[in-house]
């Protein structure tokens, strides 16, 4: 899931990795906006927000959607910077560190949350877009772009297109292709669809507020150890087999 990169990866290693992290950013999307009113996987609202602000003279109104955007990239940032500082190390599987980042952020939110009163919320929302501009970056560059998973715009603007050239065999000729690809926006988009409900269900109805966010966190350090497992067993088995 985490480990096969480039030519290596296959559309059963993207299907994994867009169910396990679209699944994450489903749970985080719902519960930061159920806390705090705010949309946290993603800026293309906060950004339309800023510029209102800006145009009505309200630049300190203003200051803080920037804050989300900058949060955001900045996580993008960081999460590339760590894969490219540490991609080198061959015995080390690069994205494992900006991903267990992102786990310690999902943690720590719950933990403060339970022991201090929240004065400053906006500090929570910028800490959750700076997690998932982590998610983004770094499955990005793991799938060389094929996948992406906390936002679904673009994503619907790519599925309305692809499937309209379903149509058209003669002109795009490679429809096997063409399918796997329609396949597998389907898999973020739906599994996108259960992290919300899972997230609205763990949030509202079992009263967990945000250490709904303890869930995804989980998700996250299971699938790493899967991983990790899974390689240990191959590894086991190509010796016993020699």
């Amino acid at each position: 899931m985490f480990r096969h990169q480039g030519k290596r990866r296959t559309l059963k290693h993207n299907l994994q990795i867009a169910m396990v992290l679209s699944l994450v950013a489903g749970i985080v999307n719902v519960t930061g906006f159920l806390e705090f009113n705010r949309l946290t996987t993603n800026v293309t609202g906060h950004f339309a927000f800023f510029i209102n602000d800006v145009s009505n003279v309200e630049y300190w109104r203003g200051m803080v959607y920037f804050l989300y955007i900058f949060s955001f990239l900045f996580g993008s940032f960081s999460s590339s910077l760590l894969i490219e500082k540490f991609r080198e190390n061959k015995k080390l599987n690069v994205f494992v560190i900006p991903t267990m980042l992102e786990v310690f952020i999902l943690i720590s939110i719950p933990i403060v949350y339970n022991l201090y009163q929240i004065k400053y919320p906006d500090i929570i929302v910028c800490s959750l877009l700076f997690a998932m501009g982590l998610q983004n970056s770094f499955v990005t560059k793991l799938s060389d772009a094929v996948v992406r998973t906390t936002h679904l715009t673009g994503l619907f603007t790519d599925l309305g297109i692809e499937l309209s050239q379903l149509f058209f065999p003669k002109t795009h000729s490679h429809q096997a292709k063409l399918k796997a690809t329609i396949k597998l926006r389907i898999y973020i988009v739906s599994f996108f669809f259960l992290g919300g409900l899972i997230g609205g269900f763990l949030y509202s109805r079992m009263e967990l507020k945000l250490n709904t966010l303890i869930f995804p966190a989980l998700v996250l350090v299971m699938s790493l150890l899967y991983d990790d497992f899974r390689f240990k067993i191959i590894k086991v088995i190509r010796r016993y087999r020699r």
